[in-house]
């Protein structure tokens, strides 16, 4: 044996062991940290002295080190829990199969019975404490047991396939992953999904036993046929007809593996019928459906990146599928793979298509019923606000021309013989108040929907009312109307909307464009009507949003529409966009 390459060789996990228990010393794991410090000091010291010259001492020393602070970091990983009679058992039984293996490591069988007791027992009490820990020392565990585990697999195909200096080299730098792992499940133990990577490594090591197995029995019964030593060829087709097994194995030991940790998988159509059914307006109740039927950990549904609803733990592993309705994307669903798998099967694949856009319509239900909820509620404080303006109006200007009305005619009727020249006088004032009176409830009317709408159209009044804007300085206004012949039928509130955003445009570029003329432009574009409103002011000065430009954008939002207010060099531009209906 080339024992300084194997001595090399067996450094590496040594020294990686004791870098991953230094590690852990400032954890809740310091106790197998520590342990595994020890162990490590103790296997370099029996290297060195194996590397001295002094063969028995040294493996000696590297095998009681091996055996008793590295058993114990196992016991003691992640944390130590004293006062149980089961870790108390299998800290006694470590300590003492460790014992006696190191005092008659000379003494092969009895030394090789210690060393098999002590792995069962390590076997047994990693087992027990995998069922009856918190889910954080599960995943911990988990780490540790799949560097272990992946390591012993290897290397016993290594020690069935190779020489034994491969074997003692291969298994070294697998071996070196424990160290590392013991960190990784206590620091980031959930930076992958360990159960998927564990699935995948025990179900491969038990495909390539079988398949060595199957290489091996048509061999051997070559042999027994008289065919010691059978020819390349032959071998070649004996390899071919075992590798056909292989992915058999693969996908059949996969759905054995599956049963055992989930039971039976639904079936898709089963799955998908389940999920229809159940589908409704809350999503929490669709995800609560989605995970029953496919039997998964955790799904939610996010919107912009912000999650909407969840239902399940999350875990480290997640797939994604966008929500799409039409051209939309509403958002996407996003689920959580089983422990042990690494990617949904078609079969899920399957269901979550067809589920997707149920769920997309869903979303699409909550997002019209939020604008419905935010209409409304804009609506009503409209609403408020104008019976707010009617009361102030009707009490601060129409309310006191009445009372004034009702004190001068008791004033004129008081007079009226002895002095009619005063009751006459009274008279005149009492029909002028009732002028104003009028004209007040006409621009009340008005304000609540201008009377040429109803009697000539939005069109024809745009003009009438056009023809009567006059600038800063006098003079008229010339303004371009530009409009279909005919516009489609347009519900009261969209009409009234554009008549008020209209003549404002005009109002606003009459009094501060310093020019005389504008163009309105009317038409109706993908279920919108368009007002577009431009003069030819080269004033150069920015308009300065306020009560005007305001009241314009309330308008248009009232009606759920838009309105973009812009200058330039070549003038102002007010270009409103409202829905038909």
């Amino acid at each position: 044996m080339n024992e300084p390459l194997v001595l090399s060789a067996t450094t590496l996990p040594v020294l990686t062991l004791g870098a991953g228990g230094a590690a852990l010393l400032r954890t809740h794991a310091r106790a197998a940290g520590t342990a595994a410090v020890v162990a490590s000091l103790g296997m370099l010291a029996g290297l060195a002295a194996w590397w001295a010259g002094h063969d028995t001492t040294g493996r000696t020393a590297f095998v009681a080190a091996l055996e008793l602070p590295g058993a114990l970091t196992v016991v003691l990983y992640p944390r130590v829990r004293r006062h149980h009679a089961v870790d108390f058992c299998a800290l006694v039984l470590v300590l003492g199969a460790g014992v006696l293996g190191t005092t008659y490591y000379s003494r092969g069988s009895f030394a090789g019975s210690m060393a098999l007791a002590l792995a069962m027992t390590l076997i047994a009490h990693v087992w027990w404490r995998f069922e009856n820990s918190d889910e954080d020392d599960r995943v911990a565990i988990l780490w540790i047991v799949l560097a272990l585990g992946t390591a012993g697999i290897v290397f016993g195909h290594c020690a069935f396939l190779t020489t034994p200096e491969a074997t003692i080299v291969v298994g070294s730098v697998l071996f070196a992953a424990v160290g590392p792992a013991m960190v990784v499940g206590v620091r980031r133990p959930r930076l992958v999904d360990v159960r998927a990577l564990i699935v995948q490594v025990v179900v491969l090591g038990v495909v390539l036993i079988v398949y060595v197995a199957i290489f091996v029995g048509i061999v051997s019964g070559l042999d027994m046929l008289g065919q010691p030593h059978p020819s390349t060829g032959v071998l070649a087709v004996v390899g071919a007809v075992a590798a056909t097994t292989f992915h058999p194995l693969l996908v059949v030991l996969r759905g054995v593996v599956d049963e055992m940790l989930f039971g039976d998988r639904p079936d898709p159509l089963d799955a998908a019928t389940q999920v229809v059914d159940r589908v409704g307006g809350e999503p929490v109740l669709a995800l609560r459906a989605i995970r029953e039927a496919l039997v998964l950990p955790y799904a939610s549904l996010t919107v912009g990146g912000v999650e909407l609803a969840s239902s399940g733990t999350p875990v480290t592993s997640l797939r994604r599928l966008p929500l799409t309705l039409g051209p939309d994307t509403m958002g996407e669903i996003v689920v959580g793979l089983r422990p042990g798998d690494l990617s949904l099967s078609a079969g899920d694949e399957r269901v979550l298509r067809i589920v997707a856009p149920l769920l997309a319509q869903t979303l699409r239900a909550r997002e019209l019923a939020t604008d419905l909820r935010t209409s409304r509620g804009q609506a009503i404080a409209a609403i408020e606000e104008e019976r707010r303006r009617l009361r102030r109006d009707l009490h601060d200007g129409l309310g006191p021309t009445l009372s004034g009305i009702a004190f001068t005619a008791d004033a004129a009727r008081n007079t009226l013989r002895d002095q009619p020249e005063s009751a006459d006088e009274l008279l005149r004032g009492l029909r002028a108040d009732a002028v104003s009176a009028v004209g007040e409830i006409r621009r009340l009317v008005y304000d609540m929907r201008p009377p040429a709408l109803d009697e000539l159209g939005l069109v024809p009044a745009l003009r009438q009312r056009a023809a009567g804007v006059q600038t800063s300085d006098g003079r008229p206004m010339r303004v371009t109307i530009e409009a279909p012949d005919a516009l489609p039928r347009l519900s009261a509130a969209v009409e009234a909307a554009a008549y008020r955003i209209a003549t404002e445009a005009l109002t606003n570029s009459a009094r501060h464009s310093g020019s005389d003329t504008a163009t309105l432009a009317i038409g109706v574009d993908d279920g919108r009507l368009s007002l577009v409103v431009r003069d030819a002011g080269r004033n150069g000065r920015p308009w300065t949003p306020g009560v005007g430009i305001s009241s314009m954008r309330e308008r248009a939002a009232e009606v759920g529409g838009t309105l973009e207010v812009s200058t330039s060099h070549r003038g102002a531009l007010v270009e409103a966009h409202l829905p038909l209906s």
